[in-house]
């Protein structure tokens, strides 16, 4: 694959571009210290600029870390305070924290408000809500009433909670038990922020938050699942955290974590040999229609990968083309071309 060359990463800090995060870091020799490719510092003069693969380098040459984009911090990381809330929401989703109970905390409300529709796309008080209302449809499902669960929610309006539960549903709490709920949570890495999805059985999505067909991919889970999304706490999700830390840390090439892929036969199939991809390796997509015994149906399984809703543990990554080129990732080509060379840096260590 061609690495950059220092004219192309010279202009890509003057565009202050995301799309190039994890790939190069910024030193300015006048100033001893580093940067990412997006920060928004004033554009140091060519001359007086050096790039390396990555923030340990440019410490290890006596480079110090930007206190504007913090090169050293996860991409998007989330702040200490709102972490301890979604902490204490989790722990007690019957919790109402009001803007004056956040004032009395020194958290400005629009600031969290504006952090939540950001990160989860939601204000901070409809995430409670929906915490609420997932600790409630688990209790109905294990055959408390509808009152009663309304009441242990926080709720002092029975027809409050029905609209409530109405509207995240799509039908009223007697009628919808059929339906289930895929727990989602948002961490970060070093190539950006990722949701994680998962039902009863395993982990169904993990993406970057980013991906453009993201909604569409909600919606379908939904559909196939019959179920809704919504903020709470899942072993599955405990487990996939810990394991892509893992593999970040370059500590895992393998994974564990139970998967839940619902698709068409000819979908699940391409997703299963991509798992058989091995660490650090690529395969062409000629390749991947080979193995499945289907040489002419390399656009579908092209296709298939591009519907992959679980990045990096089933590895179309790893999937190139046949003359070397990157060809697509739904998480972008510049995390594609960083995981490769990231698993093949690892391995030869």
């Amino acid at each position: 694959m061609k690495k950059m060359s220092f004219e192309e990463k010279y202009a890509a800090i003057g565009r202050k571009d995301s799309l190039y995060e994890g790939l190069f870091i910024t030193a300015v020799k006048t100033t001893g210290i580093f940067c990412r490719p997006a920060c928004r510092a004033r554009k140091p003069k060519v001359e007086n600029v050096e790039f390396y693969d990555t923030a340990l380098e440019a410490l290890q040459h006596g480079y110090r870390p930007c206190k504007v984009c913090k090169p050293m911090e996860s991409l998007d990381e989330t702040p200490v305070y709102i972490k301890t809330m979604i902490k204490e929401l989790h722990d007690n989703p019957f919790q109402r924290s009001k803007d004056e109970d956040l004032r009395q905390r020194g958290i400005e409300p629009s600031q969290i408000r504006r952090w939540f529709k950001k990160h989860h796309h939601m204000t901070f008080h409809a995430y409670q809500r929906m915490l609420r209302i997932n600790s409630a449809y688990n209790s109905i499902k294990d055959g408390e009433t509808v009152t009663r669960s309304a009441l242990d929610s926080g709720y002092d309006s029975i027809s409050g909670f029905n609209d409530s539960y109405r509207a995240i549903f799509g039908a009223s709490p007697s009628s919808s038990k059929a339906k289930s709920v895929l727990n989602i949570i948002r961490f970060t890495t070093p190539l950006g922020p990722m949701f994680a999805c998962a039902s009863d059985e395993g982990i169904c999505l993990l993406e970057f938050t980013d991906r453009r067909m993201l909604e569409t991919e909600f919606k379908d889970l939904c559909a196939r699942l019959n179920a809704v999304i919504l903020p709470g706490k899942n072993k599955y999700l405990d487990q996939v955290k810990t394991e892509i830390r893992e593999y970040f840390s370059g500590k895992r090439e393998h994974f564990s974590v139970p998967l839940h892929t619902p698709g068409t036969p000819f979908q699940i199939s391409v997703w299963k040999i991509l798992q058989d991809i091995p660490y650090a390796e690529t395969r062409s997509y000629k390749q991947q229609a080979e193995i499945l015994g289907k040489p002419k149906a390399i656009r579908a399984v092209g296709s298939a990968n591009g519907h992959n809703r679980i990045a990096i543990i089933i590895p179309c990554h790893r999937v190139i083309a046949s003359d070397g080129g990157l060809a697509g990732y739904g998480g972008g080509l510049h995390r594609k071309k960083w995981l490769i060379e990231f698993e093949k840096n690892n391995m030869s260590r």
